[in-house]
This record gives C-alpha cells, sequence and structure tokens, in this order.
C-alpha cells in the first residue's frame, strides 16, 4: 500500500500516506522527502501533517555587528567575580 501511495509522489503529485504507515516507513519517507518530495501524513483519511525538505541554511555573513574587542576583553576575571560565576 505505501509503495502505491508513494508513487503517486514520483509522478508529480503529492503523496498522502496514513499515520501507521509513516511510522512504519519513517525511514524512507525521510529519504524521499530530503530528495525534494511533499509528503502528506493523513490521519483517519484527512491530511494532518506534511513532510518537506528544508531549505538549505543561508550562508553566514560577518561583519554584521559593528564594534571592537579591547584588550580588556582577554583579561582575567577578578576573583569575587569568577565566584559569583562558579555558584
Amino acid at each position: 500500500m505505501v509503495d502505491q501511495v508513494m508513487s503517486l509522489g514520483q509522478n508529480g503529485c503529492m503523496a498522502q500516506v496514513d499515520v501507521h504507515e509513516a511510522k512504519t516507513h519513517l525511514s524512507r519517507l525521510l529519504e524521499r522527502a530530503h530528495a525534494g518530495e511533499e509528503i502528506v501524513i493523513a490521519k483517519r483519511g484527512k491530511p494532518f501533517a506534511r513532510l518537506c525538505p528544508l531549505e538549505p541554511p543561508q550562508p553566514r555573513k560577518p561583519g554584521l555587528l559593528h564594534g571592537v574587542v579591547e584588550d580588556s576583553f582577554f583579561e582575567p576575571l577578578p576573583e569575587d567575580e569568577l565566584a559569583a560565576w562558579e555558584s
């Protein structure tokens, strides 16, 4: 049954599986979602959730925050402040 329903997704339609099938074949469904397919998980025949691929993370852009780290930042903390962090 899962292969029949999931084959719909390969033909351009969104695949739909029920909760039991999704639990049984989660690894297979994750691989299909990772490949770009959207899969609807149904509960008692009604769409309940959608499994879809994540968008790739945006590259980090250094230099968004402005400021200067002074040399005093790297000096050891006073004993009383160290004790407050350790308690």
